[in-house]
């Protein structure tokens, strides 16, 4: 597998097999920060478009101060809030909140199957269910769950995507965690009645 400094340097010497795998690499990526954030298909073929270009446009100007990743997704970030802002679309920024949020246990904790083909079962459910309701969060959350379990980014990557600092990073994600714990633990205890 070639390094992000020689697939830049083979594009820039006019290798588009070599651009074809930067999209390749990234386009999962690409793919989280734009589903999640542009509420319309069509508009979303565009500015996956959009992002791409912008890539090919600017590669020479890319530093390697960061992941060749990370600095097409935070293209992609910033690609997607002027296209939300052109259209005078809202971003959803939640307020901040006080510090020392941390941790979360998850619904999957509480529940125990003995029998494997209800458990696993159970763990297909849950996690339908899990999906369902993230697809209810705020854009920013469903972003920045997908970026960090999905994509497995560090919180500083993230950030760097973003733009946010990387305590707000974190502290949304908690956010979001104990959001969807919250909404998974009354959806259980509802059917349980």
């Amino acid at each position: 597998m070639l390094t992000d400094r020689q697939l830049v340097d083979l594009v820039l010497g006019g290798d588009l097999h070599a651009f074809g795998t930067i999209v390749g690499i990234t386009e999962s990526l690409v793919a989280q920060i734009v589903f999640k954030l542009i509420p319309n298909e069509e508009d979303r073929r565009d500015v996956a478009q959009d992002i791409y270009v912008k890539v090919y446009q600017h590669l020479e100007n890319f530093r390697f101060q960061a992941k060749l990743s990370t600095w097409i997704a935070q293209i992609a970030y910033n690609t997607c809030l002027n296209r939300l802002q052109k259209k005078q679309l809202p971003v959803y920024h939640p307020p901040e909140r006080e510090a020392g949020e941390s941790g979360e246990e998850t619904p999957e904790d509480r529940w125990r199957a003995t029998d494997e083909t209800d458990r696993l079962l159970l763990q297909k459910e849950l996690k339908e269910l899990l999906q369902a309701e993230i697809g209810k969060l705020p854009p920013i959350y469903q972003t920045l769950i997908g970026l960090y379990h999905q994509e497995e980014l560090t919180y500083h990557e993230i950030a760097r995507i973003t733009g946010l600092p990387e305590g707000t990073v974190k502290s949304y994600l908690f956010r979001a965690r104990r959001q969807l714990k919250d909404t998974m633990l009354y959806i259980y205890k509802k059917e349980k009645l």
